[in-house]
């Protein structure tokens, strides 16, 4: 935007040259300065639309790539929720989290309310006494990949950045966080924007880097969870994905 205003000035500023030359320079002269001066201002209008065209097309792209790209980490979320449920941890190794969601199995469990005597209570008070307790029946047990992807084998390719540069895996970490003296799961997938957006104008790249916004995805990454938080929300705005 502020090369944008520059032009724009710029722009201004020759037409007014234009203008003072057309008024005031000799006649014999006029000609040769008043073609050269229209040619700066043609080219720089050019220059002006193709940076504003330019950078239409570059937001454009960017959320196409965008929405890809979370369609991934979407999966990667709910495998590694389904990791926790089942395991209690969650997985930082790829190899390991496919595995899991290949062998593994949700337990199908039934709460239900009960009242049983209180024994001890019942010694003590010489009458039968009540307590109510909670029965956790099993059910049966489901696949993990039958539950999150059916027969859909994406889960094997989750861990490839779709678009972008080519060749290019999500970078995947899984650990503990201390809160109030207890050890909570974390973990975190992300990908550079760099990467996402590897062959666009390396200014508008670098800008995208240091968005702070709440309609942008802010900071240089696109990911979901966070090594620094117990959060598992991607950090992407309502207007990519819901979350």
């Amino acid at each position: 935007m502020i090369i944008f205003a520059l032009l724009v000035v710029v722009i201004l500023l020759t037409i007014g040259i234009v203008y003072l030359i057309d008024k005031y320079v000799p006649k014999k002269f006029k000609s040769f300065i008043l073609a050269g001066l229209w040619v700066l201002i043609i080219y720089l209008g050019y220059i002006t639309f193709m940076s504003i065209y330019g950078e239409i097309q570059f937001n454009q792209l960017k959320e196409k790539r965008y929405k890809l790209v979370i369609e991934n980490l979407k999966d990667i979320r709910d495998a590694e929720l389904a990791h926790r449920t089942v395991t209690g941890q969650f997985e930082g190794n790829w190899d390991s989290l496919v595995k899991f969601i290949e062998n593994e199995k949700f337990t199908i469990t039934q709460r239900r309310d009960s009242t049983i005597i209180d024994k001890v209570l019942t010694r003590l008070y010489g009458v039968d006494t009540n307590k109510d307790i909670v029965i956790i029946d099993t059910l049966g047990f489901v696949s993990v990949k039958d539950s999150l992807f059916g027969a859909d084998p994406r889960y094997k390719t989750m861990m490839n950045v779709p678009v972008g540069k080519a060749g290019q895996k999500f970078e995947l970490k899984a650990g503990l966080l201390e809160q109030n003296g207890i050890n909570i799961p974390v973990f975190e997938a992300s990908v550079s924007k760099a990467i996402i957006l590897f062959d666009q104008d390396k200014n508008l790249v670098d800008i995208e880097s240091e968005v702070v916004s709440v309609e942008g995805v802010n900071g240089p990454s696109l990911k979901v969870g966070s090594m620094d938080e117990i959060n598992t929300n991607g950090n992407w705005p309502k207007n990519y994905s819901e979350q």
